[in-house]
């Protein structure tokens, strides 16, 4: 599923020195996603990866510097992957698909709704943290109102 496995080469660039497309198959086979070269190196421009510089001579593959606006990706994985929302006392919890989390909290994140200081994510929940705790009915409103 090509949501799910954009997540994932999401989640190991953030997290993995990867220079090649190759060493990025590997990297998603070891977690049990199957991809050949080519879907990757689709997957690769579709996400706006860029090759950047690692300081020793080398390059890896990273997330564009996006500046204060969340990329229109990761907006659409928040609308396509954001199931539930609801509020409690100074949180707000977006319920996901399966292994979408990390890069809804990052387009939350993205996002730089005021009162929102930070988020978690697990595999399929989201908590965002909201300060004062009485902006978490409207930052989940908006939240809710991005998913349609």
């Amino acid at each position: 599923m090509k949501p799910r496995r954009q997540v994932r080469i999401l989640d190991i660039v953030r997290t993995s020195l990867i220079e090649t497309q190759e060493q990025l198959v590997e990297a998603l086979a070891r977690e049990g996603v199957h991809a050949t070269q080519a879907t990757v190196s689709r997957d690769i421009r579709e996400l706006g990866l860029v090759k950047a510089p690692t300081g020793d001579g080398r390059v890896r593959y990273a997330l564009p510097d996006t500046g204060p606006t969340p990329s229109a990706h990761l907006l659409e994985i928040f609308r396509t992957s954001v199931l539930h929302v609801d509020h409690s006392g100074n949180t707000v919890v977006l319920t996901t698909l399966p292994a979408t989390a990390a890069a809804v909290a990052e387009a939350v994140d993205s996002l730089h709704v005021e009162g929102v200081i930070g988020t978690l994510s697990g595999e399929r929940t989201v908590f965002v943290v909201v300060k004062p705790p009485e902006r978490s009915p409207e930052v989940a409103a908006r939240l809710r109102a991005m998913i349609g």
